[in-house]
């Protein structure tokens, strides 16, 4: 059972993290939205495909921001019980700080079950969606659209033009149809006006042209055979589409139990690497996350007498360097050039030891602070700087006076 103060603190860390998590995947969301919309547009995919590549890359997303709103929950959480001295409070009641981060650790543990089971069985399968996603946008299955005032290539011999498109694509007007045949023969079309008939084969469409002019060319005939028509039903063969390659071509498409397996039997030098780099970076990612609470409980606590948001600005720097760190770490891995488990195991090592000094010094050093001395250098830094500011005020004011 959970006591008053457990309760307590569970609810100071739980809506910053909340607030946290949201607000950092809405940000990725949005940075990722206006590429993908750019990117639809260019290749004249519909609309609502963005909103399906979006959510299959949520799970990415959710795997950087739960250790992002892990740390600043529990961070803002011990700062605001710093700042009302409640934290003085209850370490004078006898509460030890590992009393203290049983709730923390409560959060930091079902969090990074959470995560596990996103970056090990979840995001792999929504990559694979988000990249079959890609390849049928480009091929052309989504129903790519034909783009207004430009020359369309339908397969390899047949080109369309749309000068005006109508009632959202279906009443079209001005267009130029050429399609090469066997043997040379080439037939190119004009038309007022037409539109896209579906038939029971769904390989071939109907193009239904009105009020237009025909010319059929070929080297056997003496002059092109020329046909004005009020309609004319056009059957085009759409092109074949390429099937999608099966899921686990990509390291980042393999569950945790499949990268084990494909390092362990690959004889591929090279792909042993890369899959042995990226399982060691999901785990290191995650076993990261069991020791947020105690670097989160150290920057949190601001030297007494201050309001320093300092710890919360190193936070998000500390963890966003280390993912940088493991990204490189994998990248190296990867490669060969370095092991895996040297390359991404050796960092969480040095990280975790720097984190464990710093919890020692603000739990077991009387009035320890681990980042007392960037708190007195970033003092100093801001008071020249506002002494520097009001210098320059004053010679403005003195400058100005008659």
């Amino acid at each position: 059972m959970l006591s008053a103060t457990d309760r307590y603190i569970a609810r100071l860390i739980a809506v910053p993290l909340l607030s946290t998590l949201v607000i950092a995947a809405m940000l990725l969301v949005l940075d990722k939205m206006l590429r993908l919309f750019d990117f639809v547009a260019a290749e004249g995919g519909p609309v609502s495909v963005v909103w399906r590549m979006l959510a299959n890359m949520i799970p990415e997303y959710l795997s950087l921001g739960i250790p992002i709103g892990l740390m600043l929950g529990i961070l803002l959480a011990f700062r605001q019980l710093a700042l009302s001295s409640e934290l003085d409070v209850f370490r004078a009641i006898g509460m030890s700080y590992g009393r203290l981060l049983r709730v923390p650790y409560m959060y930091a543990i079902g969090l990074a079950l959470i995560n596990l089971a996103i970056v090990g069985f979840v995001q792999p399968y929504a990559r694979y969606a988000y990249e079959g996603l890609r390849f049928e946008l480009r091929s052309g299955a989504l129903g790519a659209s034909i783009k207004v005032g430009e020359f369309t290539t339908l397969g390899k011999k047949m080109t369309l033009r749309i000068e005006e498109s109508r009632q959202k694509g279906t009443d079209l007007h001005g267009i130029f149809v050429r399609i090469l045949g066997k043997d040379g023969q080439s037939l190119a079309v004009t038309a007022a006006s037409g539109t896209f008939l579906a038939t029971d084969d769904p390989d071939v469409i109907i193009f239904r042209l009105r009020n237009g002019v025909l010319v059929n060319n070929a080297p056997q005939y003496t002059a092109p055979r020329i046909l004005s028509f009020s309609s004319h039903d056009l059957p085009i063969d759409l092109p074949q589409i390429e099937r999608f390659r099966g899921r686990g071509d990509a390291d980042r498409e393999l569950t945790l139990p499949e990268l084990v397996r494909v390092g362990k039997t690959t004889s591929d030098r090279e792909l042993r690497s890369e899959v042995r780099a990226n399982f060691h970076f999901r785990m290191v990612e995650v076993a990261m996350m069991l020791l947020l609470p105690l670097a989160a409980l150290a920057f949190a606590i601001p030297p007494k007498r201050s309001t320093s948001a300092l710890g919360v600005f190193l936070s998000i720097v500390f963890i966003v360097t280390y993912h940088k760190i493991n990204e490189y770490g994998e990248a190296v891995g990867a490669l060969g050039r370095i092991d895996p488990l040297v390359a991404l195991w050796v960092p969480f090592l040095g990280v975790a030891a720097l984190i464990l000094w710093m919890y020692h010094v603000v739990a077991h050093r009387p009035g320890g602070q681990p980042i007392g001395a960037l708190e007195i250098a970033f003092a100093k830094i801001g008071k020249w700087i506002g002494a520097r500011l009001r210098l320059g005020k004053r010679r403005n004011t003195a400058v100005a006076r008659p």
